[in-house]
């Protein structure tokens, strides 16, 4: 065999050996995800005797967003905030930014949703029984629901740029699965409490392993300040109800 040919040849046996072991399976290991706990608790210095039980406390959000990287946002959506019995239903909703949120109005009389909050500012004006308006969150944020003609309405809306959130339940207990792990900023919404209290809350945590208890989150006493209507104003006794 010529000199040239023993060289392909050996070139063809050693990119033939090299080649399963180009794809050879990855043994790096997978990324854990946590489950995320933690647990809402009333306010530290509330009398013992006046102390809220689980299942009285109000409702409440904890989000994470990482420090480490920019994760994509979760795809938005289509939600529904209904009108009925002068009420929205349901009372607190979170979205994904971007998500647009229909107001349906149910009730057999106008209504005049309005929010003058950083989340959303918007006022869909007055709209009719059967009728419906809605509203793209288009930023995140908390936007404080109201009806300009019934002061007992109200509602919350918050949009997020992340998927790492959890509701409180009935007890006051968090979940957020599916944590991968890292360094994340804990954001705290709890209805009723004024934002530098809320601000406060704000912590950074690190995550790792399979479970992290985040502890208790304690609430603050109330605000119970009313809001006011879109004019900023109080709101003016209707001395002759039709509904």
């Amino acid at each position: 065999m010529s000199h040239a040919r023993l060289v392909q040849a050996i070139g063809t046996m050693i990119l033939t050996v090299c080649v399963p072991i180009v794809g050879a399976p990855n043994t790096t290991a997978p990324t854990l995800k946590a489950i995320v706990t933690a647990q809402l608790s009333p306010p530290r210095h509330t009398h013992s005797s006046r102390v809220q039980q689980p299942g009285n406390l109000p409702p409440a959000v904890i989000w994470l967003k990482s420090t480490q990287s920019s994760a994509t946002n979760p795809e938005p959506g289509n939600f529904t905030l209904l009108q009925k019995n002068k009420m929205f239903t349901p009372h607190l909703l979170v979205v994904p930014v971007g998500s647009s949120v229909a107001f349906p109005n149910a009730d057999p009389f106008f209504h005049n949703v309005f929010s003058l909050f950083d989340g959303r500012r918007f006022d869909l004006g007055l709209y009719e029984a059967g009728s419906t308006r809605s509203v793209v969150f288009s930023r995140e944020g908390v936007s404080y629901i109201f009806c300009n003609i019934h002061s007992e309405m109200s509602a919350v809306v918050i949009s997020l740029a992340t998927p790492l959130y959890a509701i409180a339940d009935q007890q006051g207990v968090f979940h957020i699965r599916d944590v991968p792990d890292g360094e994340y900023d804990l954001h705290v919404w709890i209805e009723g409490q004024r934002q530098n209290a809320l601000d406060k809350l704000t912590r950074h945590v690190h995550i790792t392993g399979e479970a992290v208890d985040l502890g208790q989150i304690h609430s603050d006493h109330p605000d119970d300040a009313q809001h006011l209507n879109k004019f900023g104003r109080p709101y003016e006794p209707d001395t002759n109800p039709i509904y």
